[in-house]
């Protein structure tokens, strides 16, 4: 995997699936990803819906939403595995792929969030993730693109994502 954030693709990363699957993200290569620290119990946690929107409706134009657990802010993904498909699929009607819990920020981040972050820093230049839901557009080479607040909802980015669409699959 390359080193350096400017260089490395999103496709280097591998992460598990809910159910402890190894899901490596060169399985997306070509797609446009959106990729979201999600929780079950936050003040966001009404973003699913719209996620899932977004998933159905640009699906079969090439975007891949995937959630990834996070239990850093607030304590609010305490849950199992089980619990959290369950909750996502019976409250919302997740059926985007959703990753095993992770670690955003600290020494424990997952190492695609760490470039997640380090591609695209928050305000201010800052890297650390400040809530649950925050966002990161991934256009289809892999390149990470644009970083969302935890306020911005799925449908106010539905621009950005249509032109990530647009842009031209890379060739292989």
């Amino acid at each position: 995997m390359a080193s350096d954030a400017a260089s490395a693709s999103v496709f280097d990363f591998e992460a598990l699936a809910l159910d402890g699957a190894p899901a490596p993200l060169a399985a997306h290569r070509g797609r446009v990803l959106l990729i979201v620290n999600t929780a079950s119990a936050c003040g966001f946690t009404p973003q699913f819906a719209g996620l899932e929107t977004l998933w159905r409706e640009l699906g079969p134009q090439g975007l891949t939403v995937l959630g990834f657990p996070c239990n850093q802010f607030g304590g609010q993904d305490p849950g199992t595995a089980e619990q959290i498909g369950a909750f996502c699929q019976t409250n919302y009607g997740v059926s985007f792929p959703m990753m095993a819990k992770v670690e955003v920020n600290g020494p424990g981040a997952h190492p695609l969030f760490v470039h997640l972050k380090r591609a695209a820093p928050g305000l201010l230049g800052t890297e650390g993730i400040k809530w649950n839901f925050t966002k990161f557009l991934v256009g289809r080479d892999g390149r990470v693109r644009k970083r969302y607040a935890p306020t911005d909802t799925p449908a106010a980015i539905r621009r950005d994502l249509d032109a990530a669409l647009a842009e031209p699959r890379p060739a292989a």
